[in-house]
């Protein structure tokens, strides 16, 4: 499966077109389409080679095997080590190639020194006659190879790409669904294509979820445990903070006591875990970022956030073989769970709908109204020149008394403690989006909120 991802390819294009070897850099979370997109770029002048944990002399004796589509006879001497094999390849090429090694932490893991040695090469320009394009799933370990000031290779990438998960938008157009079940299937599957491609052949989202999620034999019963081993030794302490925030613990101070510890044994997890997108830190619009009292953890990724959310407290049950239990749970309680992810994906188009006014991103707010009661308001924007505020409900219901809501909405304005001093823009974002004209608020609808994300 290939969608979209246009933006990178041209770009990807572009620096592979330069008349100097290029280095070029991609990382992402596993599944993101990294490997695909890079099979895209093969060209008869391109070797892929993807590596796996076999201990240094058998990867060096199979990326030798992989050189020889360009080179006969390049695998036939015994290299000791990479330094060696990537200088040879370099004085055996007759013309420009472009070299692509997936899963390049692999390499590294078996081979400590095989920055050091990419570096000495860059830095000798001893690889004129290739570009070199590494991948890897594991961002932690690109991070320190490349993008931290102390890394080997810092400064010398010539592209670094950072391949994200893609929107909603692309999720409709793949399984061909209306914005309304793109919103519900984005909810359990998020923007990750590979979970796009399994959920594709069946007929139904519980479907789905009872052969692959909720199963034991399932490709994706195991899968937050998959994506951990890329990134952490030890999981233990990840995999309980997003067990914790999953189950509704979404303060600091909650997930330390539930795990019985200080709050600032955490602090190093929780930034991991956010510099990975897995989970994001949410402060009320208006409050500093550097504030801490009113901080909120939740879990950014929707198909993590699904699976600690219901597969987590069902793994018992689901062990027993009571998988058609489990799902007919879920099932039922879907609506509201994604009432969660439709107001998020509210908050991410706000900039794209507003036409002729520019917006930021948008936020919640909570906290003290002025008449003294506590309050909460779903979505909250400010044009760039902070003189307007866009400020929302977002509802995930069958049916909605609209009129009721703007009432709702009007009162809350009213007992904002910023909102004052701003030309305010009321909006209602909803489920069906209702045939009323000439009503003194804006109403969105999933069909508008899918397209602004495309």
């Amino acid at each position: 499966m290939f969608v979209n991802r246009k933006t990178e390819i041209e770009r990807l294009k572009l620096v592979l077109k330069s008349s100097k070897a290029c280095l070029v850099v991609i990382y992402g979370r596993r599944r993101c389409g990294k490997s695909t997109l890079i099979r895209r770029l093969m060209s008869r002048d391109s070797v892929y080679f993807s590596a796996d944990m076999r201990e240094r002399p058998l990867q060096i004796k199979a990326f030798a095997e992989r050189m020889e589509v360009m080179i006969p006879g390049f695998a036939a001497p015994v290299y000791p080590d990479w330094n060696s094999v990537f200088r040879a390849l370099n004085a055996a090429l007759a013309r420009k190639i472009t070299v692509c090694i997936d899963e390049f932490p692999y390499l590294v893991r078996n081979s400590s020194d095989l920055p050091s040695v990419l570096q000495n090469l860059h830095d000798d320009n001893a690889h004129g006659r290739y570009h070199l394009i590494l991948c890897g799933s594991s961002q932690k370990m690109m991070n320190d190879m490349v993008l931290n000031r102390k890394a080997p290779l810092y400064g010398r990438a010539d592209e670094i790409m950072r391949i994200q998960p893609m929107s909603v938008s692309h999720l409709k157009s793949f399984l061909r669904i209306t914005a309304i079940d793109a919103v519900e299937e984005y909810s359990v599957w998020g923007g990750i294509p590979r979970y796009w491609e399994i959920r594709k052949p069946f007929g139904s989202l519980a479907e789905t979820i009872s052969w692959h999620v909720a199963n034991p034999t399932g490709l994706l019963y195991d899968e937050p445990e998959r994506l951990f081993s890329d990134e952490i030794r030890t999981s233990v302490q990840a995999y309980t903070m997003l067990s914790l925030i999953g189950s509704g613990c979404n303060r600091l101070s909650e997930i330390a006591a539930r795990m019985e510890k200080p709050a600032t044994h955490l602090s190093g997890t929780l930034a991991f875990l956010t510099e990975l997108k897995y989970i994001r830190r949410e402060i009320p619009f208006g409050e500093s970022v550097r504030s801490t009292r009113r901080t909120l953890y939740k879990i950014e990724d929707p198909f993590l956030n699904f699976w600690f959310t219901f597969i987590v407290p069902a793994r018992s049950r689901i062990e027993l073989g009571l998988t058609q239990q489990v799902v007919k749970s879920i099932i039922n309680m879907l609506p509201s769970f994604t009432a969660a992810t439709w107001e998020e994906l509210c908050r991410r188009a706000v900039p794209f709908l507003m036409a002729g006014q520019n917006f930021g991103p948008a936020s919640r707010w909570w906290g003290t109204g002025i008449d003294g009661t506590q309050a909460e308001v779903d979505i909250v924007a400010e044009s760039s020149d902070g003189r307007v505020l866009l400020i929302g409900e977002a509802k995930w219901a069958e049916s909605t008394d609209v009129k009721g809501e703007m009432n709702k909405l009007t009162k809350k304005v009213s007992q904002l403690p910023f909102a004052g001093e701003h030309t305010v823009i009321t909006a209602l974002f909803l489920k069906k989006k209702p045939v009323i004209k000439n009503l003194n608020m804006l109403i969105f609808g999933p069909d508008e909120v899918v397209k602004a994300l495309s």
